[in-house]
């Protein structure tokens, strides 16, 4: 029999709650298929800082709704009592097409391509009346919660100072991002084609306290603070004054290591100057000396 969760089958699932519940309902249509749909508001949470003016659903939040469908497709194939929690390790692509609006329905949609024993590759995209608003390909991973006994080490190099080239005031000048939607704190070191960016990882951030009782930065916003990071550097160049970012794709990322509270979270970036419209850039994060997540991708640079 085909499965149909209403929204209290999917709050008892997911435990996720404002702003980060992503499904409405959820179906199953096939025996690897799965659609749901989310309908978004004006009033939502996340609008308020993504952008004060101009509302507009994040994509990574598209991103995380087509996660939530696939591990509502996937969780009775690869959850093991020694592996009960579902992350993104890998993504392969994801494309933000078109702007999905307050006032938009969203119908999501994912395929499970493979399943090989705690491991699932999905193929997703979102619609709205307007046509396609994103697609993506990525795996998933059944995995245990790994607690953490690193003490971290303060205080150093990275740390603010009155020297960095970007603090958080000067992003919000050159961002429109504000809470909660404002997911770096400052800038160190911007310099030609390199940046540098900080992330403090508090156990305070809104999103730990309504996406899961695993308090682990999802991949969703690793991606956001990537994006973030290249983006404000891009931004405060001179010839890039009264422009705005907006996110294109996700060429490629890897997960390595849990992202959780206590961790200070270097971002280092690559984005090479062009001509063109858009800019790409590749990146890495690390958390103590130590890569936990690598990504790749684009975004365009459009007149206020």
């Amino acid at each position: 029999m085909k499965k149909f969760c209403e929204i209290n089958e999917i709050k008892a699932f997911f435990k996720n709650r404002v702003p980060y519940q992503l499904l409405d309902r959820a179906w199953q249509t096939g025996d690897n298929t799965w659609e749901a749909v989310k309908c978004v508001t004006i009033n939502e949470d996340f609008f308020i800082g993504h952008f004060p003016g101009h509302p507009i659903m994040p994509g990574v939040l598209q991103l995380e709704a087509m996660k939530q469908l696939a591990e509502l497709a996937v969780r009775e194939s690869i959850i093991t009592p020694e592996a009960d929690r579902v992350r993104i390790v890998k993504i392969a692509k994801v494309r933000f097409r078109r702007p999905a609006l307050p006032g938009d329905r969203l119908k999501i949609s994912v395929e499970v391509t493979s399943i090989e024993g705690n491991t699932a590759e999905i193929s997703a995209k979102v619609e709205s009346a307007g046509g396609m608003v994103s697609d993506s390909k990525f795996t998933l991973q059944a995995c245990a919660y790994e607690k953490t006994d690193a003490v971290p080490e303060l205080f150093n190099d990275y740390d603010l100072n009155d020297n960095v080239d970007m603090n958080n005031d000067k992003i919000m000048e050159v961002m429109p991002h504000r809470f909660p939607f404002l997911l770096i704190d400052y800038i160190p070191e911007n310099r030609g084609e390199n940046v540098l960016a900080i992330k403090n990882i508090s156990a305070n951030e809104a999103f730990f306290d309504n996406m899961s009782e695993d308090m682990v930065v999802p991949v969703s916003l690793l991606c956001e603070i990537g994006a973030q990071a290249g983006c404000a550097s891009i931004l405060a160049r001179p010839e890039n004054a009264n422009k705005l970012g907006y996110f294109m794709s996700i060429d490629g990322a890897e997960s390595f290591a849990p992202v959780r509270p206590g961790d200070q979270l270097v971002i280092r970036f690559n984005l090479p100057a062009g001509k063109s419209r858009f800019g790409k850039g590749s990146g890495e994060m690390l958390v103590n000396g130590k890569v936990v997540f690598k990504v790749t991708l684009m975004f365009a640079l459009v007149d206020k």
